[in-house]
């Protein structure tokens, strides 16, 4: 055998720790950012944005679907980029391997960093409305059917010809009156989040145009990539993140935790 034979035979990889990282969609370029710099070996499953339109039974039900038809065999866990996103992750339940879980309420918290981070921002500046690159880019509509939505089963998701039909034009008016108007009933505020993963100039700029359009403020934060780095990277302090053993499931906890198992 020749030396570069020796060479090529003796030669073996460093053994990583490789996890399933299954994401909502939103944070899509954030979550490949930080898959690339991880150690880990991070498979990414992007789950649709739509999912968060449906009932949150329903979209429990979709994601335990995803997590059941895992090869287990192949990761050490499943970590989830996800919040409770209005209770859309509970009852999920773990299978063979632990599925790993911020503690955040909703994605802004995966932006922003921490849930504290959040809360104190959130506290501070109620009536205000986020906005990233990915909920930018994202558009529900076309990746879950409209019949499945909770707008739908309101029948709430039709055109305004479509009201005027079924309705006649001062009820269409009424509605889409309600319905154009649920931000400026509940908003007062524009907030860009830059998470620093891709120029952001375009998009800030629309944002900007949001807030004249609807008489908002308009405010910028510096994203925080440190927690869903820390999920990638396997930095799962109890603070941080909670980790559902095989046999246990999600619970909302209803206090500072925001989570726990069941």
């Amino acid at each position: 055998m020749d030396t570069d034979s020796k060479n090529k035979a003796s030669f073996a990889f460093v053994k990583k720790k490789r996890y399933l990282a299954m994401c909502c969609e939103i944070i899509q370029r954030e979550a490949c950012y930080c898959a690339a710099r991880s150690e880990n070996i991070i498979d990414i499953q992007f789950i649709s944005q739509g999912y968060h339109d449906l009932e949150s039974g329903d979209m429990s039900k979709r994601l335990q679907e995803h997590i059941n038809s895992v090869d287990h065999t192949k990761y050490e866990a499943i970590v989830m980029g996800f919040a409770l996103c209005n209770n859309g992750i509970v009852g999920l339940k773990s299978v063979n391997i632990p599925l790993v879980i911020p503690k955040a309420h909703d994605c802004i918290t995966l932006f922003l960093g921490s849930k504290e981070k959040y809360e104190e921002y959130f506290n501070a500046n109620p009536g205000t409305y986020y906005l990233t690159s990915g909920w930018m880019e994202r558009d529900s509509e076309n990746l879950v059917k409209m019949e499945n939505t909770v707008m739908s089963k309101l029948g709430l998701d039709k055109s305004y010809e479509q009201y005027v039909a079924e309705y006649g034009k001062e009820t269409a008016d009424y509605l889409m009156e309600t319905l154009g108007g649920g931000l400026e009933k509940h908003y007062d505020k524009v907030c860009f989040i830059d998470m620093g993963v891709v120029d952001s100039t375009l998009y800030r700029e629309q944002a900007k145009k949001e807030a004249v359009k609807r008489n908002f403020k308009f405010e910028e934060l510096k994203g925080d990539l440190r927690l869903m780095q820390d999920l990638f990277d396997g930095k799962w302090v109890q603070e941080d993140f909670l980790i559902v053993k095989p046999g246990e499931e999600v619970k909302p906890s209803h206090d500072h935790c925001i989570l726990k198992c069941g």
